[in-house]
């Protein structure tokens, strides 16, 4: 008589893992692959990964999560180097990041990471990025079937710049607007593709300062965020001399609460895998989404002048994120209307606004003058309307300089 013995269950192959430099400081991470993967997943150090690739159990993996933190910025190329690993053995790569520099961060983008989730991870990112990444892509969509359709590709590179103005008034939206214009026509013989998005859900003004209609398929869109995809996207999308594309306000007031983070941060990913930048215009107010911006930014401009107003919010903005442990120091303080070079009071008086706030302002613009406000009620850019206008060249110097970090990242990957 034989004896049958019971077989021993095999382990469930591995279809990720995790690589990091030590995944107990990513317990929320931990969490959301023991959610989303059960027991299918493993974790490698910096220094496994790339013998793990070559062993048979890697022939298996579909993904695999990248986490990093700003300890781990010395090492940007031993990463970038795992990212090609996995790419060239077509394993999909999301990269998990905390308080990375954006330089670092675009860097690592710029190898072919396939997602972005910042950390903490925002609720049901995680296991919505997997969803993404296991949904086959379309190389094009043609999205709408009039005149107004927006082609769009799935190659763009995602840089993302946020703007936020700290006062009413200060020119924000009139920077942001002109800052998209100057990326789009930056260069005449391969321009990069750039979408500006109105997140001034209420009173965004990106829509009047180009003169676009404001389509009812954003209203749409923002009130069934589940419904979004390539095409949806593309549809509330309106072109803009053939060069920009913008993603207006509704045409109706919305609360500010109809999106959450979660929205925000597909509405973000989405544009980013189709534009080589997405310039974001900010509610001046701060909402509960307003941390996944910063976070997703790998610039954030914020607008001020040289008042009290821009002063006591600057000063209340930064107390506000300090105590949350968000990152104000990722901020890039515009100084609009800056005094000009023989005003000498105007300029201790920026000194002194710098120390009390214990800020430093990276920019300063010069005043446009009336030619801004016509430009706005033309509903042109200035480097349309009047292309010598102070203003405008300065922000076109921000744009060239802007897109060259971009290329020569571009030429060293």
């Amino acid at each position: 008589m034989t004896s049958i013995l019971p077989s021993t269950p095999q382990p469930a192959p591995l279809i990720a893992c995790t690589i990091s430099r030590d995944v107990q400081e990513f317990d929320l991470l931990i969490e959301d692959m023991e959610a989303a993967l059960g027991e299918a997943w493993g974790d490698l150090g910096f220094d496994e990964a790339m013998h793990f690739f070559l062993q048979e159990e890697g022939e298996d993996l579909e993904f695999v999560a990248l986490a990093i933190d700003a300890d781990d910025e010395a090492n940007v190329d031993h990463l970038a180097s795992i990212i090609a690993a996995a790419k060239s053995r077509q394993i999909k790569v999301v990269l998990i990041a905390h308080d990375v520099t954006p330089s670092a961060l675009h860097h690592l983008l710029r190898q072919g990471a396939d997602e972005f989730v910042p950390y903490p991870l925002p609720e049901g990112e995680l296991a919505a990025a997997i969803e993404r990444m296991r949904t086959p892509e379309t190389p094009h969509v043609v999205a709408g079937t009039d005149k107004t359709g927006v082609k769009l590709s799935h190659d763009g590179d995602g840089v993302i710049i946020a703007v936020q103005g700290m006062a009413g008034g200060c020119g924000a939206s009139t920077f942001a607007t002109n800052l998209a214009w100057e990326l789009a026509t930056v260069s005449k013989d391969k321009p990069p593709r750039v979408c500006i998005m109105d997140l001034g859900l209420q009173f965004g003004a990106v829509s009047t300062y180009l003169d676009v209609q404001r389509r009812e398929a954003v209203l749409e869109l923002l009130s069934d965020i589940d419904t979004l995809d390539d095409d949806t996207f593309g549809q509330a999308l309106v072109t803009f001399e053939d060069k920009l594309q913008v993603f207006t306000s509704p045409a109706d007031l919305p609360p500010l609460d109809i999106i959450g983070q979660t929205e925000v941060q597909a509405l973000l990913d989405t544009a980013a895998r189709h534009f080589d930048f997405v310039v974001v215009d900010m509610p001046p107010s701060l909402v509960q989404w307003s941390e996944t911006v910063l976070y997703a930014a790998q610039v954030y401009f914020g607008v001020i002048e040289l008042d009290m107003r821009s002063a006591q919010n600057t000063f209340r903005l930064k107390r506000a994120l300090q105590s949350e442990d968000l990152p104000f120091d990722k901020i890039r303080f515009v100084l609009n209307r800056a005094p000009k070079f023989t005003d000498l009071q105007g300029k201790s008086r920026l000194k002194r606004m710098q120390e009390s706030l214990d800020i430093s302002v990276d920019l300063q613009f010069p005043d446009g003058g009336r030619a801004v406000t016509e430009a706005g009620d033309h509903g042109q850019p200035l480097g349309l309307q009047q292309p010598k206008n102070p203003l405008r060249k300065e922000i076109a110097k921000l744009a060239r300089s802007l897109y060259e970090v971009g290329r020569s990242d571009a030429e060293a990957a």
